[in-house]
């Protein structure tokens, strides 16, 4: 008897501790649903968006589409005005698009949650039950699920897609150590210890990675978009890291506006290129302005070295596309450019072309196999995805290619290419 008394006594605890569990006042609770008129403000990728009223500052909560009946929720920057674009800085379900009439639910239980019509959660917060009592959307642009204190349970900030906004880090923990390009993820900015890496989604080699630029610094154990005011007018925008001292942090350096640009966000975009874009608040036409460009022309050949400047196939030199470098010569380049498709892995029905003084971006990081020539050949004409493959002569380094794309017009010869091409 006293031992089942006890048991009772621990179950009713329980159960008050349960019912006496903070909820979401109904004054805060919401359900929006995904109808009714398109927002008339210019938006990111030429979308339609509905603004859903949560709001603070510049920022908002929306749905956006740039497909009918396919709606991303998303944090937009920008006053809405007809003369400065709405850009998207945060996506919850970027991969995962809902329809028309799909909700958006914020209950007593503290649980933010999409779902489709007919109720199926496409993404949530996972906090239910977790003391949440209250959504607010901060003035730096973070989504945050408090509890009573004024502590955060849940932000946006800790999911980064494809945007850091100022005072947002990378940090070497699962997924929130990297940005996700919009475009199906083909490009992706990657935190690791000492540095940050860009890689590119080579489908055609079992959806590998190749990595195209690097940047070395001590970015343990995170990265922070900083903007911190520098002389006179301007601002320093850049990355930090603690530091053994947290008045001395580490600061990598990439730009320094000529205004205050603490509303910046850096994101890397579909095209590969990483960019910091600054919302300048104090004019009234013309907002928005890039203020970094990673691959840029200010540097001499740098764009070359974007993987997607010159489309599917293309030949770069002095940061233009300049050739479509086909067997029978160099073509004017257009967007139509393309290499002959091999149709067939025998070797008897291909054969390869030579392009003298070419590199490619793939050879800058990655490292090369020690083969001879006519080895590196060989693996070529066995890998049925293989396009053809880059041969440094000087090194005896051989680089197989599933992916072609910008080709690099160099001054030394004896870096070379070699393309596959169907006999007929």
């Amino acid at each position: 008897m006293a031992l089942a008394s006890h048991i009772l006594i621990l179950l009713s605890l329980f159960l008050l501790i349960s019912l006496a569990r903070p909820q979401v006042p109904s004054l805060e609770q919401f359900r929006f649903l995904n109808n009714g008129d398109f927002g008339e403000s210019t938006v990111d990728y030429g979308a339609s968006y509905r603004d859903l009223g949560v709001i603070r500052n510049q920022f908002r909560l929306c749905f956006f589409n740039t497909t009918p009946n396919a709606f991303t929720l998303a944090i937009g920057m920008g006053t809405g005005s007809s003369d400065s674009i709405i850009r998207w800085v945060w996506q919850a379900n970027p991969q995962n698009p809902v329809q028309e009439e799909a909700s958006l639910s914020f209950g007593p239980e503290g649980n933010l949650v999409l779902a489709q019509p007919d109720g199926t959660v496409v993404w949530q917060t996972m906090t239910e039950n977790k003391g949440v009592i209250g959504l607010t959307m901060n003035e730096n642009g973070n989504l945050v699920l408090f509890d009573d204190g004024g502590w955060p349970v849940w932000q946006s900030f800790d999911f980064p897609t494809d945007t850091l906004l100022v005072g947002q880090s990378l940090t070497l923990d699962g997924s929130k150590n990297k940005l996700v390009s919009r475009n199906n993820g083909a490009f992706s900015l990657i935190l690791e210890p000492d540095r940050l890496v860009l890689n590119h989604l080579v489908p055609r080699s079992n959806n590998k990675s190749v990595v195209y630029y690097v940047i070395e610094g001590r970015f343990i154990p995170s990265a922070t978009l900083y903007a911190a005011k520098d002389q006179g007018t301007t601002t320093q925008l850049g990355l930090s890291t603690p530091g053994l001292r947290p008045e001395f942090p580490y600061k990598h350096f990439l730009a320094r506006p000529r205004f205050n640009a603490s509303q910046s966000f850096l994101r890397l975009d579909a095209d590969g290129n990483l960019r910091i874009y600054t919302f300048d608040f104090k004019v009234t036409f013309l907002a928005w302005e890039v203020t970094f460009e990673l691959f840029n022309h200010d540097n001499n050949n740098e764009c070359c070295w974007l993987p997607s400047k010159c489309g599917e196939f293309g030949l770069c030199e002095d940061n233009q596309c300049v050739a479509c470098p086909l067997e029978m010569g160099l073509l004017g380049w257009s967007k139509a450019c393309k290499p002959k498709k091999v149709k067939s892995c025998d070797p008897k029905t291909f054969h390869y072309y030579r392009l003298g003084g070419v590199d490619h971006f793939m050879t800058k990081y990655n490292v090369g196999l020690a083969l001879g020539e006519s080895k590196c050949r060989s693996l070529c004409s066995r890998d049925c995805k293989c396009l053809g493959y880059f041969y440094d002569k000087s090194s005896f380094k051989c680089w197989i290619a599933h992916e072609l794309g910008t080709l690099v017009k160099v001054s030394d010869s004896r870096k070379v290419a070699y393309i596959k091409t169907p006999n007929v």
